[in-house]
């Protein structure tokens, strides 16, 4: 997304969907998507592949899905074929368990990498609840991404 996008509309029942996603899946971190924006906002929950790439080859993959997602090839696809669709992904997300929602250099790294034009939705995951969850998006003039977005946790 340009640096002067509207922030996309995140439903209340579409981002609950996510905090629930992030608690199913704790203490691994959950990954996902959501085409458009708003009440039409779909939400498309990803299996975390990570720790089966880690098995494969972990000095590729040094780290689990305990801290890091990778999205299976299927996902990818269908991510991928949204932007250049009617109805595309506005924003990525994943979950931090236990260290809080920011948008690490990893995640940088991997946004920069990937080069999509979505904003990307951090959830602060904790052992009894969601904290928080914070959506950032990449600075329109440099390769720094801003929290454009902050949202209220959840007991859950």
């Amino acid at each position: 997304m340009s640096g002067d996008a509207a922030v996309p509309q995140l439903p209340a029942a579409v981002l609950h969907a996510i905090y629930r996603h992030a608690r199913a899946v704790f203490p691994s971190e959950c990954c996902g998507f959501v085409i458009g924006s708003g009440e039409g906002a779909q939400l498309i929950e990803c299996e975390n592949m990570q720790d089966r790439y880690h098995a494969v080859d972990p000095e590729t993959y040094p780290r689990t899905a305990a801290t890091a997602y990778t999205f299976g090839g299927k996902h990818l696809q269908m991510l991928a074929d949204s932007l250049d669709s009617d109805a595309p992904a506005t924003i990525v997300y994943h979950s931090h368990p236990r260290v809080g929602a920011y948008f690490s250099a990893e995640d940088a790294r991997a946004a920069l990498g990937a080069g999509w034009p979505v904003d990307y939705l951090v959830v602060d995951c904790q052992d009894h609840e969601i904290r928080e969850a914070l959506l950032f998006r990449k600075h329109p003039t440099d390769e720094a991404f801003v929290e454009i977005a902050r949202f209220d946790g959840a007991k859950i």
